[in-house]
């Protein structure tokens, strides 16, 4: 026992020995030029903090980073103050093979266009606390590696075409994992083409791969850089607790891609929500004042049958469902096409539409449509929803400070939903919903804490706090 007592220790020791030599490594490494940027990057390693003092700096070419630090040792890129350092000229960063564990913080982006990239064959690279406003025609960010995190940034003040933020792929494989949360986009003026997205997750030859993204937290505000605001274009990813204002005919668009989610998200003064592709679940989302709430799309083709990728893929199997639609012009419609293809097996159930325009306008095929659980309030012509798909009542909606509608005790809506949505586990508030006897609409008469809501400038971009884990 003596002796290993004592191997035990001097393993203790080696390993004391060891974190305090990869400790003593890691540093705080001051840059005052791009020149000395760039040296300082070519000599960081794990754990190091190279910080660029405030000021306004001129990049004539990318500053290419190939770092990797590691999952507890990460490089961090920072400037000295956030919102301090300016970087303006050709290009900012840019994220190449083998980058991982590698952070930007807090630098305001002026550059050229197209000159932020996290490329392909890169992990882990994260950009936070920016604000990006760059100049010319391209993409403000364009994101191609795995498991990237853009948080807490201001996208703003874009009126050319190119993407705010583009997510593309390598081959048919689209960036995976990717996490963008708690940033502010807004000011995106009409581009007068298509590639104008805020955000445009994927592309029509990586449509049919699963990026597994998720897009939560985010505040969008006036952004028409064309009708779609976003674009999704790959498979998987989710949507959530996003907030949409003031961006008249602009739409989250499943442009490409099956088996979404979107839910919990807020529109407001927008063109809603269009769907193409199979198997997408819509749920929970707040949708008030907007031109059209949902639209269903009529698909011009069926990938599955070995259509083009870029055609409209036949929206088929999606279901849309616990919503909460007030006071939008138009409620749920299936646009016309001609020869179009329309929508197979939709379920549209336990929404509450309350004001507004005709319910529906379905103008295509719509073979094995189901309609059930819908509860109607001061609404114009029922239109093309059935009479046994809905029923005429008060859900007593009240405003909260923030104008959003929620039920209120004696609401009809409470535990009257009918029918199995075991994917439909949480309301617009966050709070988790019960396996059975669930509310209609989006909100669910809980007591539990809320965990999400209509945002505010307050709650996103570089000054934004991060919440409590």
């Amino acid at each position: 026992m003596p002796n290993s007592s004592r191997l035990l220790r001097s393993v203790a020791l080696l390993g004391s020995s060891l974190l305090a030599a990869t400790n003593a490594v890691a540093a705080t490494r001051i840059a005052d030029s791009i020149a000395s940027l760039e040296s300082r990057l070519g000599a960081a390693a794990p754990g190091d903090r190279i910080v660029l003092k405030d000021g306004h700096y001129t990049a004539t070419a990318p500053i290419v980073l190939r770092l990797a630090g590691t999952a507890a040792q990460p490089i961090v890129i920072a400037a000295e103050t956030v919102g301090g350092a300016t970087i303006e000229g050709a290009a900012g960063f840019k994220f190449e093979r083998p980058a991982a564990f590698v952070t930007i913080e807090g630098f305001v982006f002026t550059h050229r266009a197209g000159g932020a990239v996290i490329g392909g064959g890169t992990s882990h690279c994260r950009i936070s606390r920016c604000v990006f406003e760059c100049a010319g025609e391209g993409a403000y960010l364009t994101v191609t590696g795995d498991d990237a995190e853009v948080d807490r940034n201001e996208f703003r003040n874009k009126k050319t075409l190119g993407n705010m933020i583009g997510v593309t792929g390598t081959g048919s494989q689209v960036a995976r994992r990717l996490w963008i949360h708690h940033n502010y986009f807004h000011d995106f003026a009409n581009a007068h083409g298509n590639g104008g997205e805020t955000i445009r997750f994927g592309l029509s030859g990586l449509s049919m791969s699963t990026g597994a993204g998720l897009v939560e937290y985010n505040l969008f505000v006036r952004c028409t850089g064309e009708n779609e605001l976003i674009s999704n274009k790959s498979c998987g990813n989710t949507y959530r607790y996003n907030t949409f204002l003031d961006s008249p005919g602009a739409e989250l668009s499943q442009r490409h891609g099956n088996h979404c989610l979107i839910y919990g998200n807020y529109f407001r003064r927008t063109q809603g929500i269009r769907l193409f592709g199979d198997g997408h679940q819509i749920f929970s989302n707040y949708l008030e004042g907007n031109s059209v709430a949902i639209s269903i799309g009529n698909g011009d083709g069926e990938v599955a049958d070995g259509a083009k990728l870029t055609s409209h893929d036949r929206p088929d199997n999606c279901v849309i469902a616990f919503n909460t639609l007030v006071n939008n012009t138009e409620a749920y419609r299936m646009q016309g096409r001609a020869s179009g293809l329309g929508a197979t097996n939709t379920t549209f159930a336990n929404n509450i539409i309350q004001g507004g325009g005709k319910v529906a306008a379905i103008d295509g095929p719509n073979a094995g449509a189901k309609w059930s659980g819908n509860i109607l309030w001061k609404t114009g012509d029922a239109g093309d929803l059935p009479a046994a798909g809905y029923t005429t009542a008060d859900p007593h909606l009240s405003p909260d400070q923030a104008g959003v509608y929620h039920i209120l005790p004696g609401s009809p809506a409470i535990d009257s939903a009918v029918g199995d949505f075991p994917a439909v586990a949480f309301d617009m508030d966050g709070q988790p919903r019960p396996a059975a006897g669930k509310d209609v609409g989006a909100d669910e008469f809980s007591t539990v804490p809320v965990v999400a809501r209509i945002l505010t400038v307050d709650d996103v971009g570089p000054g934004s706090i991060a919440p409590k884990s």
